[in-house]
């Protein structure tokens, strides 16, 4: 089932449920992937977001809420840290499992024997491996220094 059909089944859900919350959330996801659609449409009109699209607006959505909520805890208002929280639980039911730090390293450690890196230069060239492989199971923002720092060693 294409992760689109899944958001759309979870929000009729959400309906039947009354659960108010995860409705909200997912009608921001479909919301923000219909802005996507809106922004690519082609000249035949036709839509053009797929899942990659999908997880790497469902990814940006996720980081978004974790750098509200670190916010929010900053200002000493927990309640809405945990509103943004809770919605980061209902976005991340539909990106794949995260990878963890070992499989991150085992990661990183293929796309460069695969490149045939040997200098920072080639940092582009892995991390285009890295995100053509393990899109939504990483934060790129954190792999990069990672990245760096193996190529530098």
């Amino acid at each position: 089932m294409e992760l689109r059909d899944r958001i759309n089944q979870a929000l009729k859900q959400a309906m039947r449920d009354k659960a108010t919350a995860r409705l909200a959330t997912l009608r921001l996801i479909s919301a923000a992937i219909k802005d996507q659609e809106i922004a690519g449409r082609g000249v035949d009109g036709a839509p053009c977001v797929g899942d990659p699209e999908i997880m790497a607006i469902l990814a940006k959505m996720t980081k978004q809420r974790n750098e509200s909520a670190r916010a929010y805890e900053e200002g000493g208002r927990l309640d809405l840290a945990e509103r943004e929280r809770s919605e980061i639980e209902v976005i991340e039911e539909f990106l794949p499992r995260q990878l963890d730090d070992d499989e991150v390293a085992a990661a990183i450690d293929k796309a460069i024997g695969d490149v045939g890196a040997t200098s920072i230069r080639d940092m582009g060239k892995i991390m285009a491996k890295l995100k053509e492989r393990h899109a939504g199971q990483m934060d790129f923002g954190t792999v990069g220094p990672r990245v760096k720092d193996r190529l530098a060693s």
